[in-house]
């Protein structure tokens, strides 16, 4: 279970990040603890106001659990690992808030602790928790016997198409998968050993090199969207300077992109658009089945969630009916049979809980099937869509596009293979 914290404050940003239902097929809030109010952005306003009495401006910690992506792990062991993790960071009785997500076929929590302690108004002291966390993250994929992944097992052999939330949003903004982007950037970079040949593999890609405002070296596309080098790429400042040498003579991120746009044939924009509309469409489908499959079951959940609320209220008036009064309650207290209906009564209310969260963690997991299954389209349309452009800017070079001349060659050649093959009956 990969582990993931950090210190913040904006508790209302956070709680509508953590609400968001438009980028989460399902966002379910667990436990609200130590809070008056009964909602997230309630509970975070008064985390934000205990901090008001503090120099304290990162008042909340954040912490994201996340399993492997094919594991089924129970309400009830997420709160275990939640408990502990209390334990090593010094949370323990802190107000929190535990909320979960599904998305793309993934189930992952979060918890939200105030780092205020009311009665003394300081902030729990947090040294060294992303360690901590790194080694209750090792713990638990040996616990649970999932397969660890490389970084936690060599921090120096993490994947290096792993990308941070600002590295989504960025390749969100383009259209484009964040994985595949980054792919491309480091193919990039390891398929050259100078600036011109690291220029030159930029532009065949659609690309061009430029210098940033404050970020040294920068690439920029068509469309004007800047890139971190040092972000997507993994290198470090001087490992860039050391290559590409100092960023001052090149040109800025806008005259790069008009430099850009004036090398590469108009056609080769015109195809790379045509190729995204294609996508586009299909993306739309995809998402259309979705939308449908979210509200199905988001529906379904609905009603279990009202056929088990109805079943909890007539057995427990069941078990308060089994109790007698009067005379008779005071006769089983004497003969002591009265302590007997009570134990059976807390046994039967236990056993109700313990089957209504079954039947709850039966149909997610009946969800999660559905929505991987569905997400394995999503994942080849994506990947199609990425060799395919990564095709045209390496491919339609201005003499490739004048060479071949006619736009109908261009589509035979280009032409995306299908997603799905075609079933052909046997005679």
């Amino acid at each position: 279970m990969i582990l993931k914290g950090s210190q913040r404050g904006f508790g209302q940003e956070l709680a509508a990040h953590l609400l968001n239902t438009r980028e989460n097929d399902h966002v379910t809030l667990h436990e609200l603890r130590g809070f008056s109010a009964d909602d997230l952005y309630g509970a975070f306003r008064e985390a934000d106001a205990v901090s008001r009495g503090t120099r304290c401006r990162q008042y909340l910690f954040s912490l994201s659990l996340n399993p492997p992506a094919l594991a089924s792990v129970p309400v009830e062991d997420f709160e275990k690992v939640i408990s502990r993790i209390e334990r090593k960071l010094g949370f323990e009785g802190q107000p929190r808030a535990v909320l979960f997500h599904e998305k793309e076929g993934r189930r992952h929590a979060h918890v939200v602790w105030s780092r205020i302690h009311a009665e003394t108004m300081t902030a729990v002291h947090l040294p060294h928790f992303k360690r901590k966390l790194t080694d209750i993250s090792r713990e638990l994929y040996r616990e649970h016997g999932w397969q660890m992944p490389r970084g936690l097992v060599n921090p120096e052999a993490r994947d290096p198409l792993n990308f941070t939330l600002a590295e989504w949003q960025q390749a969100k903004r383009r259209k484009a998968d964040p994985k595949a982007l980054k792919a491309l950037f480091a193919e990039c970079w390891e398929s050259s050993d100078s600036r011109k040949a690291f220029g030159q593999a930029l532009a065949v890609r659609g690309f061009a090199l430029a210098r940033g405002d404050s970020r040294g070296f920068v690439a920029v596309d068509l469309k004007g969207e800047v890139y971190s080098l040092s972000r997507w790429t993994g290198q470090n400042t001087k490992a860039l300077e050391s290559r590409l040498g100092s960023p001052a003579d090149l040109p800025d991120a806008q005259k790069a992109r008009r430099e850009l746009a004036s090398a590469l044939s108009p056609k080769l924009s015109e195809f790379v658009e045509q190729a995204r509309d294609r996508f586009a469409t299909e993306r739309e489908k995809l998402d259309t089945r979705r939308r449908a499959l979210v509200t199905r079951q988001r529906a379904e959940r609905q009603a279990l969630d009202e056929k088990q609320t109805a079943r909890t209220l007539l057995e427990a008036q069941t078990r308060a009916m089994r109790l007698p009064r009067g005379l008779k309650a005071l006769w089983l207290r004497m003969t002591g049979n009265y302590k007997s209906l009570l134990k059976q009564n807390s046994d039967e209310a236990e056993a109700a809980i313990k089957r209504d969260w079954t039947e709850r963690q039966a149909q997610i997991d009946q969800h999660l099937l559905e929505r991987q299954a569905l997400q394995k389209d999503i994942q080849r349309l994506r990947q199609a869509e990425a060799v395919q452009l990564r095709r045209l800017h390496r491919d339609l070079t201005p003499d490739r596009v004048k060479r071949f001349g006619l736009f109908a060659e261009f589509q035979r050649e280009n032409a995306p293979a299908p997603l799905h093959r075609p079933h052909t009956r046997k005679r």
